[in-house]
């Protein structure tokens, strides 16, 4: 286990390439101040040093809260130039979230609110605890979603559906989220874990350029039109095609063994 001041970070022991990132402030339920912000630039920085990485779980500590937003208690007297040098550091951070090259798996275990939310919709699939609630509650402090809530969720959900939930700021239920396909299923807190790992076992065992291939392909492609999204599907079949990991599967599946993947 790799421990920073805020987060924790374990690499699981039963399946190589799954490693779990956990936020660890439950005594503030989670909410994020500039530590755990620049905490998640240094993790994010060292997993992609990582060789062996597959998929991350992106998960909290406690039962309560995945994280309720920007502690607002931090930012109580901050001077507007100190509140846009620290959003700087909470854009940076989650780009990363949004722009890492393996998947990304939420297991939210309790409240994601704002920036918690905002978290989650970084994330590439989300499990939610059946207790949990979510929501973008900014409109009602006199802001908006800054790190990617107007743009992330309406790439979610139907667009009607993402104005109603931002602009009332209301919670939404685990079964909510489901119903409007927010989040990827919803499961008994006691099994979050167990079945992001279930996801991320089966993800893990496939081919690691296939797996950076689609998340560039889906990810690029929903930002301009069909033709060119579809050449830059063409682009990424063909560094899958061209590598020694598809020549590998190829063999491995002709041989009935499982492959050998070099990422290359």
């Amino acid at each position: 286990m790799t421990n920073w001041e805020t987060i924790t970070l374990e690499q699981d022991q039963e399946t190589e390439g799954i490693y779990t990132l956990t936020l660890n402030r439950p005594e503030a339920m989670n909410s994020l101040n500039t530590q755990m912000a620049l905490d998640l630039i240094q993790c994010f920085t060292y997993l992609k040093e990582q060789k062996d990485l597959r998929v991350l779980i992106y998960t909290a500590s406690g039962e309560k809260s995945f994280c309720v937003g920007a502690d607002l208690k931090e930012r109580k007297g901050m001077t507007n130039e100190q509140w846009h040098r620290q959003h700087d550091i909470f854009e940076e951070a989650y780009a990363m979230i949004r722009n890492f090259q393996y998947p990304v798996i939420a297991a939210v275990n309790g409240y994601a609110l704002g920036g918690g939310m905002e978290m989650m919709l970084s994330c590439d699939l989300r499990i939610i605890a059946d207790h949990a609630k979510v929501g973008l509650p900014e409109v009602k402090i006199g802001i908006i979603p800054g790190v990617g809530g107007t743009q992330l969720l309406p790439r979610a959900i139907p667009v009607g559906l993402a104005k109603e939930f931002l602009f009332r700021g209301n919670q939404i239920p685990a079964e909510r989220a489901k119903e409007v396909g927010l989040v990827n299923d919803v499961v008994p807190a006691s099994e979050l874990i167990d079945k992001a790992l279930e996801i991320s076992r089966d993800i893990a065992k496939n081919a690691p350029l296939s797996l950076k291939a689609i998340k560039q392909s889906v990810n690029n492609g929903l930002q301009t039109d069909l033709n060119t999204a579809l050449t830059i599907e063409l682009d990424q079949y063909y560094k899958c095609a061209n590598s020694e990991d598809r020549q590998e599967g190829i063999m491995a599946f002709n041989e009935k063994r499982k492959p050998n993947w070099q990422g290359k």
